[in-house]
């Protein structure tokens, strides 16, 4: 392991628990975005009731997930006081976590285990919903990926916690 590798472990083994603030399930692709208070997470297919759930099975993105924080600094690039988490397209909202340090990692949320993977990169849908530039201000603060390593179920208000690497 080299020595970035080693900082960036010391780093995430410092992140406290974050929230989970808010769950929108996506009825199908451009579709309405149901807000939710609790969904079930089923193993290697996504969240119940949002149209990646019906997609290909395994797939690393099953669920996206973006910070409060993120989306706050979208906000402020874009001059704006408020984003509507419906606007972003995006599964979960948690807050109190930096998000930089959550790529490839595992994290409990309620009964459920996600492994998080690649950015979420925002396409250009962005800038119908936020207006022009919108996608430019999501561009890495888009979020990440994640796929369901254990089901169950999760509610807004769950802690969300990193878990320590098995390696």
């Amino acid at each position: 392991m080299d020595s970035d590798t080693r900082f960036l472990e010391k780093l995430r083994r410092e992140i406290a628990p974050g929230k989970l603030e808010w769950i929108g399930l996506r009825t199908e692709r451009r579709g309405e975005i149901n807000i939710v208070e609790r969904a079930q997470a089923k193993i290697g297919l996504g969240l119940d009731g949002d149209h990646r759930c019906l997609k290909t099975p395994g797939s690393a993105r099953q669920v996206t997930i973006i910070s409060r924080e993120y989306i706050h600094q979208i906000a402020q690039q874009l001059e704006m006081d408020f984003i509507e988490p419906t606007l972003l397209r995006r599964n979960l909202i948690i807050s109190g976590m930096n998000m930089n340090l959550l790529r490839f990692q595992r994290l409990q949320i309620g009964e459920v285990i996600f492994e998080t993977s690649a950015l979420c990169d925002p396409c250009s849908r962005m800038d119908e919903n936020l207006g022009k530039g919108g996608a430019a201000a999501m561009f890495g603060y888009g979020g990440l990926c994640a796929k369901i390593i254990q089901g169950g179920w999760i509610a807004v208000g769950d802690e969300v916690v990193r878990l320590e690497s098995s390696c």
